[in-house]
């Protein structure tokens, strides 16, 4: 099964954009009449007929829709503190794609080393994991903000959302899996390699955040935030 992104489904005759032709004619060397699919990362799923292979422009004939494809029961988001090296957080987006999630917020903390993080680089590394993991749903990328702001965005958000941070010190702190139980929408919050100040603790602790621990061992950044979308993940699909 061959996938590929296009923004627009709605017609039963569909151009690939120039970069998925290349792909598709270049160098998977398609021809007229192969089969294909698209998707447009809000969860429509076209088994598709290559009618033109046009390197630059690649038109296709829709053959069969299916709406909702893959669609999840709940929610998962993970905030997290874009680190020092880009290439850790792109691992991190990439493999978190791969398991399932649906939105990532890169979070500017007191301890941050990086401030600044290119969302459109970002962008390709979702595109290309959804379409490896043949997933029907892009998930969403926001721009970097500060935690504070982040928090005050929760604060006004009325939902049913189970909220956690991970840090490292303090005592009142539970596993993951005895916090969320998978029946909800998730919301992780994943420090910096110098961990939350305890001022951001205290403040999403306040905000009504649970504060939640990954194990007894120390983790880096972006191996902590796909700890946290694996076990999310685990969880949700046992009910």
């Amino acid at each position: 099964m061959l996938l590929f992104y296009v923004e627009d489904l709605e017609a039963s005759i569909v151009t690939l954009p120039e970069e998925e032709s290349k792909h598709a004619v270049k160098v998977l060397r398609m021809k007229a009449g192969e089969e294909l699919y698209l998707t447009d990362g809000q969860g429509t799923m076209c088994r598709c007929a290559i009618l033109a292979p046009d390197a630059r422009a690649c038109s296709v004939e829709v053959v069969e829709r299916q709406e909702d494809y893959g669609q999840r029961r709940h929610r998962l988001h993970i905030a997290v503190a874009p680190t020092k090296n880009t290439e850790r957080i792109d691992w991190f987006v990439e493999k978190a794609v791969e398991i399932g999630i649906d939105e990532i917020t890169p979070i500017i903390c007191d301890h941050s080393e990086r401030n600044v993080l290119k969302a459109e680089r970002l962008e390709k590394k979702v595109i290309s994991a959804m379409k490896q993991s043949l997933k029907a749903y892009k998930p969403i990328i926001n721009e970097p903000i500060k935690m504070v702001d982040f928090i005050a965005q929760q604060n006004a958000t009325e939902d049913n959302t189970c909220r956690m941070i991970c840090y490292c010190d303090g005592d009142i702190r539970v596993p993951l899996h005895q916090t969320y139980d998978g029946t909800t929408d998730a919301l992780v919050l994943i420090g910096p390699e110098g961990d939350f100040s305890q001022r951001e603790v205290d403040q999403a602790l306040s905000s009504g955040f649970h504060p939640v621990t990954l194990g007894n061992c120390r983790l880096r950044t972006e191996t902590a935030a796909l700890y946290a979308t694996v076990a999310a993940n685990f969880l949700m699909d046992q009910h």
